[in-house]
C-alpha cells in the first residue's frame, strides 16, 4: 500500500494545514495558546531543536523558471509521544521553543482525542488571525493604489 492512499488524503491534507498554520504563527500566541491547553501527555524528543540553513526557491510571477533567492534560518524538532505519534515542526528563524511546540501539537494532532480540541483551541484562533493580517495588509496595499491614466485613452485614441 502506498504511503498516501485515498484514505488518508483528508488527514495528510489537514496535517500539512496545521504545520503550515503552527511554522508562520507568532510563537508568542502559539506558547500561550500552547500553555492554555493544561495538562498534555507526555512527549520525548526525537529530535531536539536543531537550527540550520535552508535554500529558499522562488518562481517569477510563481510560474517562471525556478531560482534560489538565498538562504534562510529554519529550526526543527521531532517529538513522540508515550502512545507511540511522532510529530515534527519546522519554523523559519531559530525558535527551538518554536518548533518544540508545533512537533508536539502535530503530534497530538494525530490522536483522535486531542484533533479536534487542537483544530478549536490552537489551530482556528492562529489561522484566523493571519488570515486579519492578511486582510489589513491588503487592504494598506489597496488604499496606496494609483489608476494611471495616459492621454491617449482620454482622448479616446
Amino acid at each position: 500500500m502506498s504511503l498516501s492512499s485515498s484514505a488518508d488524503a483528508p488527514a495528510q491534507a489537514r496535517r500539512q494545514r496545521w504545520l503550515s498554520v503552527l511554522a508562520k504563527a507568532p510563537i508568542a500566541r502559539l506558547a500561550a495558546l500552547w500553555e492554555g491547553l493544561g495538562p498534555i501527555p507526555a512527549y520525548a524528543l526525537l529530535r531536539r531543536p536543531e537550527t540550520g540553513l535552508v535554500m529558499v526557491k522562488g518562481r517569477i510571477s510563481g510560474s517562471g523558471a525556478p531560482f534560489c533567492g538565498g538562504e534562510m534560518t529554519a529550526t526543527r524538532a521531532a517529538v513522540r509521544l508515550e502512545s507511540g505519534e511522532v510529530g515534527i515542526g519546522y519554523v523559519g528563524g531559530r525558535s527551538a521553543r518554536h518548533a518544540e511546540i508545533a512537533a508536539a501539537v502535530d503530534a497530538l494532532g494525530q490522536r483522535a482525542d486531542w484533533c479536534d480540541r487542537l483544530e478549536t483551541e490552537i489551530v482556528a484562533p492562529l489561522e484566523a488571525e493571519a488570515d486579519a493580517r492578511r486582510r489589513a495588509i491588503a487592504a494598506r496595499a489597496a488604499a496606496t493604489k494609483v489608476d494611471f491614466f495616459t492621454v491617449a485613452r482620454e482622448a479616446g485614441t
